[in-house]
């Protein structure tokens, strides 16, 4: 029986797979049958298919001259996964208040899969619109956020995210400090409980950055406050230091951490 069985479970996951494939192109931008059909490998035909199915479920919309968008399944998908996060929730009043009190861009972010990845994001009053955005995924040794995440970390973990940044590295993108000098920086961030983004991962933004920790004094978040560089030249980032340090010891102490 299981003989029998085993080609129809192979062949349902594979179109599961699939599925979730062409969503992902979707959430990509990908909103055309010939563009999501060169991704996946798959025939137009079949392609089409499968979008005609997403979109009679309702995990698609399609819009005659514009294409495939995400549809309103999703859309409550993404509310629930929100809602279920306790930490997402627990931390949101804090980062409004942080970005009430500096006018910037305030995010919060989680090490997932050896990247930071962003779990939250409150805009600020000055107008300037960060290209972050919640789910987004970065590497962790280039970032504000990502960096306070790695405060929590063993040293001997630095060098492998440093590394792999650096290949990380897009055109266009700010290079990474050499490992000597970055190292030493991080050093003095984990002594002082904060740490710095000077352009490092989009030339003109800064980021003060710090972690949270649980009951068990563990990292499990990090908060930063990000603006452009005319809104954060050295000794405003130095006055910013103890503002999201201690905002970020709040957040803490609601996870239970009793630290100083």
């Amino acid at each position: 029986m299981d003989t029998d069985t085993a080609p129809t479970t192979a062949s349902g996951t594979q179109t599961l797979m699939r599925g979730l494939q062409l969503i992902e192109c979707v959430a990509e931008g990908i909103g055309d049958v010939r563009g999501i059909a060169q991704r996946l490998g798959t025939p137009r035909s079949t392609t089409h298919r499968m979008l005609g199915s997403l979109v009679q479920a309702g995990w698609l919309h399609h819009i005659p001259y514009r294409g495939y968008l995400l549809g309103p399944k999703l859309l409550w998908l993404g509310q629930q996964a929100s809602e279920q996060r306790p930490l997402a929730a627990l931390a949101h009043p804090h980062l409004a208040l942080l970005a009430q009190q500096t006018g910037d861009t305030v995010h919060l972010g989680t090490v997932e899969a050896d990247e930071v990845l962003y779990l939250d994001k409150v805009s600020g009053t000055k107008g300037l619109e960060m290209r972050s955005r919640i789910g987004q995924r970065m590497p962790l040794a280039s970032t504000g956020v990502g960096k306070a995440l790695m405060l929590g970390m063993d040293e001997d973990r630095w060098k492998p995210l440093h590394k792999q940044a650096q290949q990380a590295r897009a055109p266009g993108k700010p290079a990474l400090r050499p490992w000597r000098q970055w190292l030493a920086e991080m050093r003095r961030y984990r002594e002082q409980g904060v740490v710095m983004d000077l352009e490092e991962n989009e030339y003109g933004i800064r980021c003060v950055g710090a972690p949270v920790r649980d009951i068990s004094g563990e990292v499990v978040a990090a908060i930063s406050v990000a603006s452009a560089l005319p809104y954060m030249p050295d000794e405003r980032m130095a006055r910013m230091a103890p503002v999201v340090r201690t905002r970020a010891q709040a957040l803490s102490r609601e996870l239970g951490w009793s630290g100083a």
